[in-house]
């Protein structure tokens, strides 16, 4: 069964920063591409960004580009969202997805 569980939201200032995790189990981790996604209050849930299995990042959103970044960590079956000077815009809950599959959002709220 594929689990994904995302970590790491809380309240934080404009201008500051997060790093958001996902754990991830049930599938081969090594061998796929993770996303993020978020959903902003009353928005329908959009994609972020996504880093392939070689580590190669695909960016959904022009919004976050140049502020935020992923990794991988494949011997721990985790992916990392590193989120620089962050907005109120950027108020949401994030998900990580695999294949359709989503786990437990981690909520982020950035004040201004």
């Amino acid at each position: 069964e594929v689990q994904l569980q995302a970590s790491g939201g809380g309240l934080v200032q404009a201008g500051g920063s997060l790093r958001l995790s996902c754990a991830a189990s049930g599938f081969i981790f090594d061998d796929y591409s993770i996303a993020w996604y978020r959903q902003a209050p009353g928005k329908e849930r959009e994609g972020i960004l996504c880093i392939s299995s070689r580590e190669g990042i695909t960016y959904y959103s022009g919004s976050v580009k140049g502020r935020f970044t992923m990794s991988r960590d494949n011997a721990k079956n985790m992916v990392y969202l590193q989120m620089n000077n962050l907005k109120p815009e950027d108020t949401a809950v994030y998900y990580c997805n695999h294949l359709g599959h989503w786990g437990q959002g981690t909520l982020v709220t950035v004040s201004s």
